[in-house]
């Protein structure tokens, strides 16, 4: 195997110690010797031994379990018309300008990484899920895309590294928030920006209908996941010294039809549907008109936000 680059050595340290590391042996190891992680025959640095937090043991089992049947889902035709309107809505939260040094966390099969490529100079992918890097690596084969095995609340990276941090979907599998958003404050540079698109359960309908799923789905934890609430999260943003940007929800009950097929059956059915791409964009239509109604601009189920790291004041 290559030796992996320098700019990727400049942005890698020890999750546990913080300290730089070298490439050895197929490993990596801390510069002072004490500290060493394998990588993967397929070429993935391993970060998450045994120090990583009890929940991402749990995630890491799930996801490593479901990599493939999830993988799947998302090829589906509805699935993929509905993802269509989130990722414009995404689109429209990041606008034009360029995202630099980016990394993805809870990246699963590198979603952020495919949608913006084109847009960043280097991007790094992180998750917990071997099995879900495998998927990502398989998929993306730029020299200036990299993934590494990770628990987001002890990111292997080196701090002040990244002008922008996405995550799409990863919030509400990590219970520790607080922890989470301090490590992506410590990886941003000054001035560098957070975005994430996530499910959100303000509204009380949602909150009561995906309190029963998650308990009974397979395809979900219910101990280890928990949808965004806009009050908390934002405090949480805050206290770990985030100015808030951006706020707004999307989907309402054409998501709950077209973008569940790894916890509804029967919505792998739609597949086979003739005209489920147009039947999904009318929904999506529909769940724009909804959302975007007086008094239910919050109470779609999916948010976009953004927050940014202030510059410093030297």
């Amino acid at each position: 195997m290559a030796p992996f680059s320098t700019e990727l050595m400049k942005l890698l340290r020890s999750p546990v110690s913080g300290r730089p590391l070298l490439f050895q042996e197929n490993d990596f190891v801390t510069d002072d010797g004490e500290e060493r992680y394998p990588v993967s025959d397929s070429g993935i640095p391993l970060f998450a031994g045994e120090f990583i937090s009890e929940d991402a043991k749990v995630q890491q089992n799930h996801y490593d379990r479901v990599a493939k049947a999830y993988v799947e889902n998302l090829a589906y035709p509805h699935t993929q018309e509905y993802m269509g309107y989130l990722d414009d809505a995404l689109f429209a939260e990041i606008s034009d300008a360029g995202l630099g040094r980016m990394a993805e966390i809870c990246c699963g099969r590198g979603e952020a990484i495919g949608l913006l490529n084109g847009r960043y100079d280097v991007a790094v992918g992180v998750d917990v899920s071997q099995q879900m890097l495998e998927a990502a690596r398989d998929a993306f084969d730029g020299e200036n895309v990299v993934f590494v095995q990770g628990d987001a609340t002890k990111l292997p990276i080196a701090e002040n590294s990244f002008d922008t941090v996405v995550m799409l979907g990863g919030i509400h599998h990590v219970n520790n928030r607080e922890a989470l958003y301090g490590q992506i404050m410590r990886i941003l540079k000054p001035g560098g920006r957070f975005i994430f698109r996530e499910p959100v359960d303000d509204f009380a309908l949602w909150r009561w209908i995906r309190n029963i799923i998650y308990r009974l789905a397979p395809a979900l934890d219910y101990e280890t996941e928990a949808p965004l609430r806009k009050s908390s999260t934002m405090s949480q943003l805050q206290h770990n010294g985030f100015e808030i940007e951006g706020w707004k929800t999307f989907g309402f009950f054409g998501f709950c039809f077209f973008m569940n097929s790894d916890v509804l059956v029967f919505n792998r059915l739609f597949r086979f549907v003739p005209g489920i791409r147009f039947l999904t964009r009318l929904s999506t239509k529909l769940d724009g008109l909804i959302t975007g109604a007086p008094g239910m601009t919050g109470n779609g189920l999916i948010v976009v936000g953004s927050a940014r790291k202030p510059q410093s004041s030297a």
